[in-house]
């Protein structure tokens, strides 16, 4: 791995990348406080996450047509300002459908920070995979911070954690300001709007996207269900969890998916092999969530949830190496395609949560999502396979 110390665009890049991804889980939470005092449905709660993820998955599709006309940094701060201004909007909100369609316009915002993000990591880095662990290590440090920062300042006021949200993208769009020089814009690096659906349909990236989709279905199921077992656990056991109980224990997840991005997933490939660790990390994974399907009790559910996150950092980074490695498409437009595909599926969790805990009780999400870690394996050596016989078919040409 470089050296070369880390250049202070790419700081200012991945501290807001954290602060971004603190805006996906700073809701997680708040949801049954929000539930309570504006008298919404659990499903009207999830939608927080699933129309923020949705309008996401769906801008991030275009995200390099938009990044490749006006600059990188650019696409950056207009997508942060985007965020602030619907975070505030959030935060003075007192209804929950206006919420919830202020969490898409904030995933307009997302749309454009993030894909792009990913892209500018990898450019003003010279190690890919040092930038690569530095961004997912950035989602996980943002990932922890979000609960705790929502706990805490949803014990205040459900309205906390969006102002809170607001005023850290507007310190990272600060520094991306600053810090972050402004990219040329080359008309030859233009990309077609369709291009990141293309990607989708590469022989080279087809399985891994679809991989990809179905991974962040059951990713997302513990990130954006976990608070009713977790609360619905608490109250079996004759207790209450508040906020900041949810916020803690989710800080816990954060930092572990840190802990897997940063540390234990780059070794585990180093010297395990990097298509080896996804496979086994996703078994653990499918483990996990078939426990917490079937184990609502305080203790489980608390150590089940945590130790998602770190298998969830481990496969983040490796998943993400290994797609952003597959082909020799433009950083832009695969960055565009994968972070699309992310989210889509990430949103389709939420989505369904309320619907499958209603009809196969309070651990049917996670048996889901268990399901769909088993599919994301078949896919993976399905696609370990198509390469080696790629591999080998280009041998026997030479």
């Amino acid at each position: 791995m470089s050296k070369e110390p880390i250049r202070p665009a790419v700081w200012a890049v991945t501290i807001a990348v954290a602060f971004s991804y603190m805006g996906v889980g700073v809701v997680d939470p708040i949801l049954p406080e929000i539930s309570s005092a504006l008298k919404a449905s659990p499903g009207q709660t999830e939608l927080l996450f699933s129309t923020y993820l949705f309008v996401s998955a769906a801008l991030m599709f275009f995200a390099s047509w938009v990044a490749t006309r006006i600059g990188r940094k650019k696409t950056l701060l207009i997508g942060l300002t985007i965020i602030v201004v619907f975070a505030m909007a959030c935060a003075l909100s007192g209804n929950v459908n206006l919420i919830i369609g202020f969490r898409g316009g904030w995933g307009v915002g997302n749309a454009l920070f993030v894909s792009t993000a990913l892209a500018a990591v990898l450019g003003a880095s010279a190690d890919p995979r040092r930038a690569i662990m530095l961004y997912e290590g950035a989602l996980g440090a943002g990932m922890a911070l979000g609960p705790l920062v929502g706990g805490a300042l949803g014990s205040i006021s459900w309205r906390g954690p969006f102002l809170g949200t607001a005023v850290l993208m507007a310190i990272g769009l600060v520094a991306i300001a600053f810090f972050v020089p402004a990219t040329p814009i080359e008309r030859s690096a233009r990309r077609s709007v369709v291009e990141p659906f293309r990607a989708l349909v590469d022989p080279r990236l087809s399985i891994l996207m679809l991989a990809a989709f179905v991974y962040n279905y059951g990713y997302f199921t513990l990130l954006a269900y976990a608070p009713f077992p977790v609360a619905e656990a608490s109250i079996r056991a004759g207790g209450q969890f508040t906020p900041l109980d949810l916020g803690l224990v989710f800080f816990g997840w954060g930092v572990m998916v840190a802990l897997g991005s940063v540390w234990l997933g780059p070794r585990s490939c180093e010297h395990v092999g990097i298509r080896r660790t996804v496979a086994g990390v996703l078994v653990l994974f499918t483990i996990d969530e078939i426990i917490l399907a079937t184990w609502i009790s305080p203790i489980p559910q608390v150590v089940g949830v945590i130790l998602g996150g770190l298998f969830i950092g481990i496969i983040n980074t490796a998943m993400t190496e290994i797609v952003m490695s597959a082909s020799d498409i433009q950083r832009e437009v695969a960055s565009s395609a994968y972070s699309g595909v992310r989210f889509l599926g990430g949103a389709c969790a939420p989505t369904l949560a309320g619907l499958l805990s209603s009809v196969w009780g309070i651990g049917g999400p996670y048996y889901v999502g268990a399901v769909t870690l088993v599919v994301t394996i078949a896919l993976m050596w399905l696609d370990r396979q198509r390469r080696m016989r790629s591999t080998a078919h280009s041998v026997a040409l030479e």
